[in-house]
């Protein structure tokens, strides 16, 4: 099935390829899923039409999620727990796509292009390693390290993010308030635009962290939005000799 889309002029944008009043929000849930929520695609038709953009955002980036990691998204459902703050849009994003950091930003002089990742596992255990002792009833998932190799005198980085359950009601968010964390002056999530704690300079990482992640000791950091999206860096454990020769 294709979808075929011709340019008509919009009040918009001069710019905008608009398809509104030429096929129906149903027409394009059926052709969306037929192509089984294809995210590219998805992002390709948000950034030339606002209609389609808006119909993405309450419906074809929460179907691309559930369809993306159905156990996860029920157990962020559960409870009567919300996930949407920062929108689906934001959740989809993060799914399949490493932020990477720019020299200057959140992770000082490191510079690594974001990119599209096509399969990343999350895990609630290891989102708990990340966690201080007294939070871990929190529920987190957080993705493997993404591996960024030869990084100068950085060496192998691994950049992970990940989703809590009910941050607004998480003991990670209260600590921080106690703590009177202060948010990062400049940047902001990548995934949803909100304000940013720092972890490591909360001191509210543990040395489990780094062990989970196959990273060096005090390299892990890691950053929390207002909406509990989290976006981290560590520097990873090389690869013995003897590791490589059992592959």
């Amino acid at each position: 099935m294709v979808l075929v889309v011709k340019q008509y002029r919009c009040t918009h944008s001069a710019s905008c390829l608009c398809l509104k009043g030429h096929i129906s929000e149903d027409a394009l849930f059926l052709v969306f899923r037929h192509m089984n929520w294809n995210p590219r695609m998805i992002a390709v038709f948000s950034c030339v039409s606002k209609w389609f953009d808006d119909i993405a955002k309450r419906v074809l980036w929460k179907e691309f999620c559930h369809a993306r990691a159905p156990k996860m998204m029920q157990d962020l459902h559960s409870s009567g727990s919300h996930i949407v703050d920062g929108n689906w849009k934001a959740l989809g994003k993060l799914l399949i796509h490493c932020a990477g950091c720019t020299k200057g930003g959140l992770f000082g002089n490191i510079h690594a292009p974001g990119h599209f990742v096509f399969r990343t596992r999350f895990s609630r255990t290891c989102g708990k390693s990340i966690l201080p002792p007294q939070c871990r009833t929190d529920v987190l998932y957080v993705s493997d390290p993404c591996e960024h190799l030869d990084q100068g005198e950085e060496g192998d980085l691994g950049f992970f993010r990940g989703i809590f359950k009910s941050f607004a009601s998480s003991k990670v968010k209260k600590m921080l308030i106690e703590k009177q964390a202060k948010f990062h002056p400049k940047e902001v999530c990548p995934y949803c635009k909100a304000k940013l704690w720092n972890l490591l300079q909360a001191d509210m990482i543990p040395r489990s962290a780094s062990i989970r992640l196959d990273a060096y000791d005090d390299s892990v950091e890691y950053y929390i939005c207002l909406n509990g999206h989290i976006l981290g860096l560590c520097t990873l454990m090389p690869v013995s000799d003897s590791e490589d020769a059992k592959e």
